[in-house]
């Protein structure tokens, strides 16, 4: 049985961290080394130093909007609000583009994870088994899921600083400046959309801002302490495996981590084997987290008539969107088995960057539009972080068309199918309130 009934207001800043960092976490263990491919390990930290700048403007503006339109559609529901219909469903579109890949992107590196540990364990089948056991355990409730986010959140954390702790006396400087800068400087471009994996999807924690205590005062405190521990975790990682050995081994496998430590203590040791089992922590917190999310905006498209409404329909027992769960699961069964990792990647950032700028716009254009809307939270240096955050994002999207010029075709083919549909139908959205 299902209603529309709201959503449970249960979690706390530490829960908003877990989710903040959980979401985000799995880009410091895998598809980030792509990136080496494109710029050389010198280049790409250049790229990522740069990204980074773009997501703290982007965070400290963002938090802005997600504290004074506390709704569960997130970018979908400022945008609405700012831009009207059609800006929502841009935003909307862009939102759940960068959700829904970045999911089997991560599945994919879950298989592969398994498949390093049991090598007659296909990586497929391992993908496709942690849709159905994570999209269960997604149904039975919020405050159950956030838990289990926190302690597999806690434990990625906990990993991350053992591995950095192993493979950092190894760390050599001759290895990490051999080859270290692109062949040509377009390499910096090109390696954008995997410094943005980086930090992809944390911004997902604006659709869980309806099932916050205190929106006032938590949602800035999960939002700020978890951009800054990702922050640090990221540029330790990526500093201290290009040391090790030769990157160019490192770049292009769904297991970096792993593939490290046996470089530095051997395939066969003990400690690698545990340290590749326990690596699933990672993977799990962020597949988790943006199963979380993707459900929440599903959810909230649904309930604005953008989707089928059957979608906002929430559990009467679990209070969870349970059809906006079983149908995202689904379409990223599909795109496991269409795309590989790389090009889930580059999707998933193409979807984030779009958001990103309509996000900012949205910003823009509620300060002067609605100056009286309540803002516990305000983005510091106004108007340079939110431009920042914009110009960048622009680069970013530009960047992204191109170098990978199909890819953003099919992004942007979807959004016209998407924007026909909608035209056609002469939907009528329900106002973000």
């Amino acid at each position: 049985m299902g209603n529309t009934a709201s959503l449970r207001k249960v979690l706390k800043p530490v829960h908003i961290w877990a989710i903040a960092v959980g979401l985000v976490i799995s880009g410091e263990y895998f598809g980030w080394n792509y990136g080496w491919g494109a710029a050389g390990t010198v280049g790409f930290l250049i790229a990522a130093l740069v990204v980074t700048v773009m997501y703290i403007c982007f965070i400290f503006s963002f938090t802005e909007l997600t504290t004074a339109i506390p709704d569960a559609g997130g970018p979908f529901a400022y945008a609405y609000k700012a831009l009207g219909p059609w800006g929502g469903l841009i935003a909307g579109y862009a939102s759940v583009i960068e959700f829904l890949f970045a999911a089997p992107a991560i599945a994919f590196a879950l298989g592969s994870y398994i498949h390093f540990l049991y090598p007659s364990v296909p990586v497929i089948y391992t993908a496709i088994g942690s849709y159905f056991l994570f999209t269960g355990l997604n149904l039975l409730g919020i405050k159950e899921s956030a838990f289990f986010t926190l302690i597999v959140t806690l434990l990625a954390v906990t990993e991350l600083l053992v591995y950095l702790g192993i493979v950092a006396p190894a760390f050599s400087v001759t290895n990490f400046m051999n080859n270290a800068f692109p062949l040509k400087w377009s390499g910096l471009f090109a390696a954008l959309p995997f410094a943005i994996w980086l930090y992809v999807c944390i911004e997902g924690v604006a659709m869980v801002a309806e099932e916050v205590r205190d929106i006032k005062k938590d949602i800035p405190r999960g939002y700020i302490s978890g951009i800054l521990t990702l922050l640090i975790l990221a540029l330790a990682v990526m500093i201290c495996t290009g040391g090790i050995t030769d990157w160019r081994l490192l770049a292009n496998i769904d297991y970096p981590l792993p593939e490290s430590i046996g470089i530095v203590l051997g395939k066969e040791n003990s400690i690698t084997r545990l340290f590749a089992g326990i690596g699933l922590f990672g993977l799990i917190a962020s597949f988790h987290s943006i199963i979380i999310s993707y459900s929440r905006q599903l959810f909230a498209l649904g309930r604005s008539n953008y989707l089928p409404g059957i979608l906002s329909q929430v559990n009467s027992r679990f209070q969870t969107p349970h059809w906006a769960l079983l149908a995202g699961g689904a379409a990223g069964i599909l795109a496991l088995l269409l795309l590989d990792t790389s090009k889930l990647v580059v999707i998933s950032t193409m979807g984030a960057v779009v958001m990103y700028i309509i996000s900012m716009i949205s910003l823009f254009v509620l300060r002067k539009k609605a100056p009286e809307l309540e803002r516990p939270f305000k983005a510091p240096f106004y108007p340079w972080m939110p431009l920042i955050a914009l110009l960048l994002s622009v680069l970013a999207c530009v960047t992204i068309i191109v170098f990978y010029p199909w890819l953003s075709l099919l992004f942007f083919i979807g959004l016209a199918l998407i924007g026909i549909i909608f035209y056609i139908g002469r939907h009528r959205p329900i106002p973000v309130s």
